[in-house]
């Protein structure tokens, strides 16, 4: 519901605009509250998952999402649309890092790794199905139906979570660290704020500037300040496992190039071709298809080979698929570009699981809801760079080829790829430097036997 969420919203902006009588362009904070809340939430997530216990965190946080997702559909205006999206960030971003941290706490390194196979199908399947569904609802209902849709889903998740989610709490927290949250809370926000409004409204803006510098100096006061307490609001002394921190770098310069290329593929249909926004939506959809065929067969080698061979060469593979896109041009057949996006779907499927998997190795039971949450808030900051990233990259490419043409030529498209493509290389050579014999020892173990999950 989360994932679909972001993409439901984007699609249903310019029917958002014409029911309130407002141009698209001004519905930006309608999506870009959301990012914004999410990483105000984050930080306070694994001392609200360690206080009140995972099945009650989760819960809360869903219910939450559900009701405001039920006011979203409701909104009367455009300020109670965007006070009712913040509401459903800070419940999502509360919710993501929480449910990983009961899933890894739940089951050995070993089990993980088969965990991950089935997790990464909902994760791939949402933002796949998103767009087509999302456009579905629009031309058919309305806008009001992207966000009621979740409410049937919602109460039927939260009746199964009552019945059958084990109360899990194996760990009590110390005092909040209210400094140490406000000041990763709107560090995080500040910066999520100046990556995903820089290319719209200039990197030099002073809304932008405010953004990326206030929110880069609150988080380095916020590490300095987390380093000095017992029970920080972030745990950053974690990065100083060499595998946890491989693999969070991994991740995050793997997903700009992999979140860059989804973000791209719709722009390019659309505005370099020309094609309908549906043809777009079942082109791209072919990525999803190849993650999942690939995260089933990594699984069984995963404790074989190990995290290292497997996310570098997915790394490459992503990186040899982007320069093949980028030889696209006007004359391409749509199923050359759909192709293109399984093996892009195929390739990445190799760096998902492993690179969060291994990321728990060596992380101690009491830790796992902060490793968690610090993953979480790696991969949203990937998520919220790679869009910043390629629209830069159009932006330069356009003013040096046609200058005031209202879409990119298809030249810019290309160069676009291929930054992307270098972008992954980088990833991979560097994803080749992870220690990984820890990480293959664990996995290859046999579990005692499934931990036991109750209430302190």
């Amino acid at each position: 519901m989360s994932i679909v969420d972001g993409a439901g919203t984007t699609v249903a902006l310019p029917s958002i605009g014409r029911d309130f009588g407002l141009a698209t362009a001004g519905l930006d904070a309608v999506v870009v509250v959301y990012p914004v809340c999410v990483g105000l939430a984050v930080p306070v997530s694994a001392w609200l998952g360690d206080r009140f216990g995972g099945r009650s965190t989760v819960l809360v946080s869903f219910a939450v999402f559900t009701l405001a997702s039920g006011l979203c559909g409701a909104a009367g205006s455009l300020g109670e649309l965007v006070a009712w999206r913040a509401l459903q960030g800070l419940a999502a971003g509360i919710l993501l890092p929480v449910t990983a941290a009961l899933l890894y706490r739940t089951f050995s390194l070993s089990e993980q790794v088969k965990v991950s196979r089935y997790m990464i199908i909902p994760q791939q399947v949402a933002p796949a199905l998103a767009p087509m569904g999302a456009g579905w609802l629009v031309d058919h209902m309305s806008w009001r139906w992207v966000f009621y849709a979740n409410l049937p889903i919602g109460v039927a998740v939260l009746a199964f979570g009552l019945l059958f989610l084990d109360r899990h709490r194996d760990h009590v927290p110390g005092r909040l660290d209210v400094p140490g949250l406000v000041l990763t809370a709107f560090g995080t926000a500040g910066l999520m704020f100046g990556v995903s409004e820089g290319a719209e409204m200039g990197w030099g803006s002073p809304p932008v500037l405010a953004g990326l510098i206030g929110g880069g100096v609150l988080l380095t006061a916020a590490v300095v300040a987390e380093l000095r307490v017992p029970e920080p609001a972030l745990r950053v002394r974690l990065f100083a496992d060499r595998l946890f921190r491989d693999t969070n770098i991994t991740a995050f310069i793997g997903f700009i190039g992999f979140m860059g290329a989804m973000f791209l593929g719709p722009l390019f249909l659309q505005e370099g071709l020309g094609l309908s926004a549906w043809e777009s939506g079942s082109a791209t959809f072919a990525e999803a298809l190849g993650v999942l065929l690939t995260v089933q067969l990594v699984g069984p080698l995963y404790a074989r080979v190990g995290p290292r061979r497997i996310a570098g060469c997915g790394l490459l593979g992503v990186a040899m698929v982007l320069v093949a896109f980028s030889r696209l041009d006007a004359e391409s057949s749509l199923w050359a570009f759909r192709g293109l996006m399984f093996l892009l779907g195929a390739a990445m499927g190799g760096v998902f699981m492993p690179t969060t998997v291994a990321s728990f190795t060596a992380i101690a039971k009491a830790d796992v809801s902060h490793a968690s949450t610090l993953n979480t808030v790696v991969r949203q900051a990937a998520n919220a760079a790679a869009p910043a990233v390629v629209t830069v990259v159009l932006a330069s490419a356009t003013a040096v080829g046609t200058g005031a043409d209202a879409h990119p030529p298809v030249s810019a498209f290309q160069h676009a790829y291929l930054v992307l493509a270098a972008v992954s290389a980088v990833a991979a050579l560097f994803a080749f430097t992870m220690p990984d014999r820890a990480a293959r020892v664990a996995a290859s173990a046999q579990p005692a036997g499934r931990r036991e999950a109750v209430d302190a």
